[in-house]
């Protein structure tokens, strides 16, 4: 029996249908009968040639239950459908089903923040200063401990939901009152936020003895953006060999620690020269379809094959298969459909949908995500540039790469004063806290073309607010690291002098 991902929705979507439909397929090549347990009719796994039944039934444990109860199956899969089918895995557990694949108590371990820190002490895995709070006196006291800023999440949440990055105590104790009305009776887990930091993602696959990781993604985004809401590029482009390898080991050893069997999902921060693990899924994750796409490897295929009894060796998988060129996922939002909705990103999913782009090379593979998702980078006009103090340096060349490409440049004030030093010529312009006009008032004025914006800390957030509200509403596009607008510095290098390439999937 495999449980799907139920209603679509913001952090559950049609990436783990696409899971569940491949696995559907390899366990009948296996001989296997299969059930399929859904309710949503606009997806693929509710076709009725799909699976050998197919329950159109609501996830809930009496309904699961009621299945098992007439099938008598060997055992239930709770891994592709996201996080929902994830969250009955307990109750089934003590109901006496038989879950296939990672067993239930390695789902718990990973998500119960003491034991899973237990483990990365006893792995030597450096992970951020955390807490675990049942009340607001106990998340008050745990922030307060470890240090603002801190990101705050119930546990067991769908998609980010009710995550938040609190920077003082105020925006902490406003959060902790929404958390309960929105899930109440869930525990709060804080964690330090490594403000600043590269984030990574990574897929592997373990058949309980062997683990291959399956692919290193790096994201795009400033740290604290959703996984689901990040620019993320395969091979990683800005990330040194010898953390590329920490990275390697780490999650052979969380693999092995956990009895992983089957896909599992591993999210790191660089920061400060240091890998520290941010979380574990052990099930399969968004990014498994993208994945499958650029290495031509459909994974959840082969975790479906590993969780009957098939190992790694037999299937022919035994090392991290190589990219070729490079494959850049950006996700797709709504916001142009719902007027004054707040746009800025954070913690908690936003995105509707994603788009690919593949390359030779970096910079064109980012061209081609960012026209697939509809915000094609320009070939000229004007450039705004607003980075905190730490970027300034690495920022040179490229405001050098976009002015030789024959773009003005437009900064904020610091920004403006840093690369006037560097013998460029820049216009300068309000930040949306100076005065007028500003930044956003130059957007919507049609003053630019392209905004490369790198928030850090608190006030700075106040200006991605107006910034990212007026960019989606004129559709400029908006990029908040350095590795993206070097790729799109790159890419529309390229696009100046040749033709861009279609290649066959």
């Amino acid at each position: 029996v495999i449980l799907g991902g139920g209603p679509n929705r913001i952090g559950q979507g049609i990436e783990f249908d696409c899971c569940c439909v491949h696995a559907t397929a390899a366990l009948r090549e296996e001989g296997f009968e299969t059930v399929m347990v859904n309710c949503n009719p606009e997806t693929v796994s509710t076709d009725y040639d799909i699976s050998d039944r197919l329950y159109f039934e609501p996830l809930w444990p009496e309904d699961v239950l009621a299945v098992v109860e007439r099938e008598q199956p060997r055992g239930v899969i709770v891994q592709f459908g996201g996080a929902t089918p994830l969250a009955l895995a307990a109750e089934l557990e003590r109901l006496g089903v038989p879950i296939l694949g990672t067993p239930y108590r390695s789902i718990d371990l990973a998500e119960d923040r003491g034991r899973f820190g237990r483990l990365l002490d006893e792995l030597e895995i450096a992970r951020p200063d955390y807490g675990v709070a049942a009340d607001e006196k106990q998340a008050l006291e745990v922030a307060a401990r470890i240090g603002y800023p801190v990101l705050v999440r119930p546990s067991y949440v769908l998609g980010g939901r009710a995550m938040a990055v609190c920077y003082d105590e105020s925006r902490l104790r406003e959060y902790l009152a929404q958390a309960v009305r929105l899930v109440p009776g869930r525990t709060i887990i804080i964690d330090r936020f490594l403000e600043d930091a590269f984030e990574v993602d990574v897929d592997a696959l373990s058949d309980g003895r062997q683990v291959v990781v399956c692919g290193i993604m790096q994201h795009l985004e400033q740290a604290g953006i959703h996984s689901g809401d990040s620019v993320a590029v395969l091979p990683t482009w800005k990330v040194a060999p010898r953390h590329l390898d920490t990275i390697r080991s780490q999650v052979k050893k969380l693999a092995r620690g956990l009895g992983v069997v089957g896909l599992m999902n591993v999210q790191f921060a660089i920061y400060e020269d240091r890998v520290y693990v941010l979380e574990v899924n052990p099930r399969a994750s968004r990014t498994v379809p993208f994945l499958s796409k650029a290495l031509g490897i459909r994974f959840a295929d082969v975790a479906a094959r590993l969780m009957v009894g098939r190992t790694l060796a037999e299937l022919g998988l035994t090392a991290e298969p190589r990219p070729r060129g490079f494959a850049v996922k950006v996700p797709v939002f709504p916001f142009g459909r719902f007027p004054g909705f707040d746009p800025v990103l954070g913690p908690e999913m936003r995105s509707t949908g994603e788009a690919y782009g593949w390359d030779e090379q970096f910079g064109m593979a980012f061209v081609k995500a960012m026209m697939s998702a509809d915000l094609p980078l320009p070939a000229r006009g004007r450039v705004c540039l607003s980075v905190h103090d730490r970027d300034k340096q690495e920022l040179a060349p490229i405001a050098r790469d976009f002015a030789d490409l024959g773009f003005e440049l437009l900064a904020t004030s610091g920004t403006a004063a840093f690369l006037r030093g560097q013998g460029l010529e820049v216009k300068s312009v309000f930040k949306v806290n100076e005065g007028r006009p500003h930044i956003a008032d130059a957007i919507h004025n049609g003053e630019v073309d392209l905004l490369v914006n790198t928030p850090l800390g608190a006030p700075s957030f106040y200006d991605e607010h107006a910034l990212r509200r007026a960019a989606i509403k004129c559709r400029v596009p908006l990029l908040s690291t350095l590795s993206a607008a070097r790729a799109a510095v790159e890419g529309i290098g390229r696009l100046k002098h040749e033709v861009i390439g279609i290649q066959p999937l």
